[in-house]
């Protein structure tokens, strides 16, 4: 082994390493919790762990200034297991150890995967509403529908991301290009007064709203609101400019090729093959108080093919686990009619369980390895005195 590849080998598997390591995990958590006051929870996640560097901005540029959760994660991960595959000795008196650091690093796997593969959503329901699908929290999309069929919707959703963009989009189900002209993160809109500035919409609602961009907000109870402008364009004319906003509630209509068309900014949704209809909505209170005791909703699954068709009920600290996703009770609104569920699919939810498992197992393992060492001793060394 030449001296450069040793030296590598050094760096890896060094304790100094691991020190150093989790004193930048150490501020890296002190960092991101005072900044969770300005960023909220989902932004300090984004910026601080889930990323491999933190940047700042100075101006209009973003200068890295500290290593990530990702890489501070990543060098860890590789650190504990170069370390173990060359010191590491298999024999009885250190299985403990083996167990402890083989569930922190599954520990350290199962955050890198839930970070990659977990999505949150939330699902509103008032009783006796029928949903097959949950909508995104942060999320947006601007959906286009063919509603010329009164049975049946031809829906084509665009990622906001793409209007963020502003590069033109052709979709084969459109007869028309998708070219977006401005967009506002966050928003704020008011109606355009006779002797006011020109709307920058020429069909629909827009043109007589104006809107203005808003600093974006990152505060828990609070939601950023965005407005696009995107020109509609077909092969031979111009179909307008239309203002969409999450502030516009009811979609914008218009005819063209023969078809009738709705415009629409919302939030992204995700659909399942599956309804569920609340049924009926809970919210217990102590007797003579109003002290919240429970919260639940019963609810009615069912697949289209008829598999499952059967009442649920939902309650805090019993979700419902289905088809890869777990609905769990988060709150409540419109005077107790509407439910509020969150949804999750993170198939790596199990991880963080079984490691917490093998890290105290081995823990206690080797804690009575020693044990039991130090009694035979103690044991050994009395024997001879009392003889």
């Amino acid at each position: 082994m030449n001296d450069s590849i040793r030296s590598v080998r050094n760096l890896f598997v060094s304790l100094r390493l691991t020190v150093a390591l989790l004193v930048f995990g150490m501020i890296l958590v002190f960092a991101a919790t005072l900044d969770q006051v300005n960023l909220g929870i989902w932004a300090v996640q984004e910026k601080y762990f889930r990323s491999f560097i933190v940047y700042t901005r100075m101006g209009d540029f973003a200068l890295p200034v500290f290593p990530g959760g990702y890489l501070i994660g990543g060098l860890l991960l590789i650190n504990l297991t170069a370390a173990h595959i060359y010191r590491f000795t298999l024999s009885w008196r250190k299985s403990g150890l083996f167990l402890a650091h083989l569930g922190l690093i599954l520990l350290l796997v199962g955050e890198l995967l839930s970070g990659l593969w977990q999505q949150d959503y939330s699902m509103r329901l008032s009783e006796g509403d029928t949903k097959n699908y949950a909508e995104s929290f942060r999320e947006n999309e601007l959906v286009i529908v063919d509603a010329t069929d009164a049975k049946f919707d031809e829906v084509v959703a665009i990622p906001e991301k793409l209007l963020a963009r502003k590069s033109p989009i052709q979709h084969p189900k459109l007869p028309f290009r998708v070219v977006p002209k401005t967009y506002y993160p966050n928003s704020v809109l008011q109606a355009r007064r006779a002797d006011g500035p020109p709307a920058e919409a020429t069909a629909g609602f827009g043109e007589r709203i104006l809107a203005a961009p808003q600093p974006m907000t990152y505060k828990t109870d609070e939601r950023n609101l965005p407005t696009a402008f995107v020109e509609l364009i077909a092969p031979d004319k111009s179909l307008g400019i239309y203002l969409v906003s999450l502030h516009l509630v009811m979609p914008q209509e218009f005819d063209y090729a023969g078809k009738h068309w709705k415009i629409l900014l919302r939030t992204q949704r995700v659909y399942q093959p599956f309804t569920l209809t609340l049924l009926k909505f809970s919210h217990d209170r102590y007797a003579g108080t109003e002290i919240p005791k429970n919260f639940s909703s019963r609810l009615r699954l069912k697949t289209p093919d008829g598999r499952d068709d059967r009442d649920v009920l939902i309650y805090m600290n019993n979700p419902l686990r289905y088809a890869g996703l777990t609905f769990y009770q988060a709150g409540f609104e419109n005077n107790d009619r509407t439910t509020i569920l969150q949804v999750v699919r993170n198939p790596s939810w199990l991880l963080p369980y079984i490691a917490c498992a093998l890290m105290t197992l081995g823990l206690v393992f080797q804690f009575c390895i020693h044990l039991f060492g130090f009694v035979n001793q103690r044991r050994a060394k009395l024997v001879p005195a009392a003889a």
